[in-house]
């Protein structure tokens, strides 16, 4: 029986994945550099700290880490704040699992404030405890800390968990590390058939619950 779910933020919670589709070059272009590749497709496993790091290097950007973070967070602060919806039915799919007793939290490559900032605004903050950030476990989701970290705050065992992913290199590492796996359709991941694969239960839309929760707990 399912006892706790960790959610991914953006394409699983949030329909925001367009924002990422060019953030990489726009922020280049912001500091008057000229984009040398696809950024969306190098930075796809990254955190925001290895982004940052990989300007530094690769781009011969002079500011600091941090900097780097808080100039990419200010051009997408905006979005969060007043433009990003959540995904079609997620927030009567939490209400279900709230009444089921499933205890919920986030763990999301994206900073926390820009979380919390749209998560506030669209009325959904209070189903989740907690919000884990791989700036804050200080690994990115090619490893498993983020959801061990996850795990732990919510008490469960790994059986007991489910990790709502949209992308394939994140849900195959909770896959491998033991968790529940749910994939959740996103029409940025285009290896749809390999998400599914790796999927516990996949999720076309939050619309049934029901086949949702009878599928994950048989």
């Amino acid at each position: 029986m399912i006892k706790g779910a960790i959610f991914d933020l953006d394409g699983t919670i949030l329909d925001s994945m367009f924002i990422w589709d060019t953030i990489g070059e726009d922020y280049l272009l912001s500091l008057g550099k000229e984009p040398k590749e696809n950024l969306k497709e190098t930075f796809k496993t990254f955190t925001l700290e290895h982004a940052a790091e990989y300007y530094r290097e690769n781009y011969g950007v002079t500011l600091s880490v941090n900097e780097i973070i808080d100039g990419v967070n200010k051009m997408v602060e905006r979005y969060y704040a007043e433009t990003v919806k959540l995904k079609p039915g997620i927030e009567v799919f939490l209400e279900k699992l709230k009444a089921k007793g499933v205890k919920m939290c986030i763990a999301t490559v994206t900073d926390k404030p820009l979380v919390e900032i749209s998560l506030d605004r669209l009325g959904v903050r209070d189903y989740f405890s907690e919000v884990f950030t791989c700036a804050s476990v200080g690994h990115s989701k090619e490893e498993p800390h983020i959801y061990r970290e996850a795990q732990n705050h919510l008490g469960t065992s790994k059986k007991e968990t489910a990790v709502f992913e949209d992308v394939v290199h994140a849900l195959r590492t909770a896959k491998l590390d033991g968790f529940v796996t749910v994939g959740v359709f996103d029409i940025h991941e285009e290896n749809q058939e390999e998400l599914e694969r790796l999927a516990d239960c996949y999720i076309e839309n939050y619309s049934d619950f029901e086949k949702f929760w009878n599928s994950i707990n048989k």
